[in-house]
């Protein structure tokens, strides 16, 4: 009789693991399906909400706000599965959570930037300031945004080179992405060129360039001289812009020039350089003449 509920209680004993095993499998694969779930809710619903907007900024704004609220979503369906999971074994939360608690005051006090990159996080996408495929310049680093994350931004630069910058470190920001962009470039011609000659020119070459197929949809508006900006050593400058798309302002500025300097050569407009004048130093009188410049030919 005794072995009969010996028996019965080790029989006893291994059903109830064997429940709570279950209860286990069965919370971890609920956690994993929410996951799924989740990331698959969020994708649907991001395509949704980009079928009627035929506005490229705002769709990469969408983009951005998925992925972070992707992230969180994955942080909480963790730990409410982690918690849900020590429950079923037996393990008390209330002590865990308190102990949480104040290691969590503790860790605030010793980790307050970690803190702060996810407040600044927060607000820069609350506020719309930066988002996935932006051209942006924070914290003294430029480059394309990659990835836009509550605790830090991801940016790869011209070179190649990727940039981790955390949000708590971003205090201005600088986006060359928003709405348009002014490609502004800056000519210098020669002290003894007609201004007005050269602003023919310029005008010419732009009506050109917007003429171009390859630009045409990049440039907005025609170009906006803005006259003589700069009296230089050697030069006088001249300042212009073009209203473009944005992240067009590199291209549409290198083509400009390109076909500017081709219109010069052929208009026989000088573009100067440095010119020097050699003195052989003063007499008493304070009288100062160049230094004549003597070409010695070679002997026949």
């Amino acid at each position: 009789m005794e072995y009969l509920n010996t028996l019965t209680d080790y029989l006893g004993q291994w059903r109830g693991m064997a429940v709570t095993m279950l209860h286990v499998v069965l919370i971890l694969g609920l956690t994993w399906l929410a996951l799924r779930l989740s990331r698959k809710a969020l994708a649907r619903l991001r395509l949704h909400m980009q079928q009627d907007l035929d506005d490229y900024e705002r769709v990469k704004r969408l983009d951005t706000l998925e992925r972070v609220f992707r992230y969180v979503a994955t942080v909480i369906i963790t730990l409410v599965g982690i918690m849900l999971v020590l429950s079923e074994l037996g393990i008390s939360i209330a002590p865990i959570l308190a102990t949480a608690g104040v290691l969590g005051i503790a860790i605030g006090f010793g980790a307050q930037s970690l803190v702060k990159d996810y407040f600044n996080g927060f607000f820069l996408l609350l506020e719309n300031q930066v988002r996935q495929g932006d051209v942006v310049q924070v914290a003294d680093k430029s480059g394309l945004v990659e990835e836009m994350t509550l605790r830090y931004i991801r940016l790869r630069d011209y070179e190649g080179s990727v940039h981790y910058v955390p949000n708590g470190i971003v205090d201005t920001v600088t986006n060359r992405s928003r709405g348009f962009a002014f490609a502004v470039i800056d000519v210098g011609v020669a002290y003894r060129e007609d201004i007005d000659a050269v602003y023919g020119v310029m005008r010419e070459v732009a009506g050109e360039l917007r003429a171009d197929l390859e630009f045409s949809d990049k440039i907005e508006d025609d170009l906006e001289i803005a006259g003589v900006d700069n009296w230089a050593d050697s030069a006088v400058v001249i300042r212009c812009r073009f209203k473009v798309r944005p992240l067009e302002q590199w291209g549409v500025r290198r083509a400009y020039l390109y076909r500017l300097k081709k219109a010069f050569d052929a208009a026989g407009i000088e573009i100067p350089y440095p010119h020097l004048t050699v003195y052989a130093g003063q007499d008493k009188q304070g009288h100062a003449a160049p230094l004549p410049l003597v070409l010695k030919r070679k002997a026949a």
